[in-house]
């Protein structure tokens, strides 16, 4: 069995796509519960030489339907940037956010990567909100509610053109988990573009058992599989520390066992930790929860379990 890559941190500092300030906080809390000494504990190297860097928050209202565009776009490139080195050192990144807009420069540097590779791509994006608006149809402008949309080429040009050749994504090559909180003209772009959702109810029908053998099931040995983790996937009542609270996400056991399922796979490559806001956690216990299943991602488990 081939030694698991390097671990790759980087933080990007910055709530710049987001509707609430905060979630710049959220690499330095991950730090503070201890991310790198709980990987090294599993074996693993990590390399963490601090974070990207990037234009302030200016605060500003939409315009033209987005909120900040000239920044999203800065702090997306130094992330596609950071990314594709660490890829192309055959390390495995770690995108310690910031806001979930942040999630468009990873993903465009893992296409790209897997383009060149000729590897297949899986994205499972673990997630309250589809974020598959448009500056046509998004009720706030706020760009962490369009990465999606954006990858998959309906979004701001200069961020689509992040990618080249752009789209990053097709829509085929991405599973919605965990999903309860869909604004009404995102609801007919996701059916018109065939996105697969799983959403609570199908989780709360199926069991999570059931819906990440579906999400996973056709994921082979040329497989890249990304996570793009948003701490607002998990139920508040255990992950209070988000700016975008929705009642009725998964449980704690829910949650290990998604993570323990996909480690099962051994095709994680990448992986984004996004939307973390200290500001309103307690005691970090949201970021503590986090490294958690990140953890369990990287085969912390009950058992000695054959993978």
């Amino acid at each position: 069995m081939n030694a698991h890559p390097p671990i790759r941190l980087i933080g990007a500092p910055t709530d710049i796509g987001a509707g609430s300030r905060g979630a710049s906080m959220g690499p330095e809390a991950m730090r503070v519960a201890g991310i790198a000494a709980a990987l090294e504990a599993r074996g693993l190297t990590v390399y963490d030489d601090g974070n990207l860097v990037g234009p302030p928050n200016p605060w500003l209202p939409p315009a033209d339907g987005y909120r900040h565009l000239p920044e999203v776009l800065a702090w997306n490139a130094a992330v596609r940037d950071a990314v594709r080195d660490a890829l192309r050192a055959k390390e495995f990144p770690m995108l310690l956010g910031g806001d979930h807009c942040l999630a468009i420069g990873s993903i465009t540097a893992v296409a790209a990567h897997c383009r060149e590779q000729k590897k297949n791509l899986r994205i499972l994006w673990l997630d309250a909100h589809a974020d598959f608006n448009t500056s046509a149809i998004t009720p706030s402008g706020n760009i962490h509610g369009m990465p999606v949309a954006t990858l998959c080429g309906f979004g701001a040009a200069a961020l689509v053109n992040l990618a080249n050749p752009a789209p990053a994504i097709r829509p085929s090559e991405i599973s919605q988990i965990g999903i309860r909180s869909v604004d009404e003209h995102e609801k007919r772009f996701v059916n018109e573009q065939g996105l697969e959702v799983f959403d609570m109810r199908s989780i709360d029908e199926l069991g999570m058992r059931t819906v990440m053998q579906d999400a996973l099931h056709d994921i082979d040995d040329n497989t890249h599989l990304h996570v793009s983790f948003d701490v607002d996937f998990l139920d508040p009542d255990i992950a209070p520390g988000v700016g975008t609270t929705v009642r009725g996400g998964p449980n704690y056991r829910e949650a290990q066992l998604c993570m323990e399922m996909i480690a099962d796979t051994g095709r994680l490559a990448s992986l984004d930790l996004m939307e973390l806001n200290p500001a309103l956690d307690e005691k970090n216990r949201t970021a503590e929860l986090a490294l958690d299943l990140i953890e369990s991602l990287f085969g912390k488990s009950t058992l000695m379990r054959e993978r």
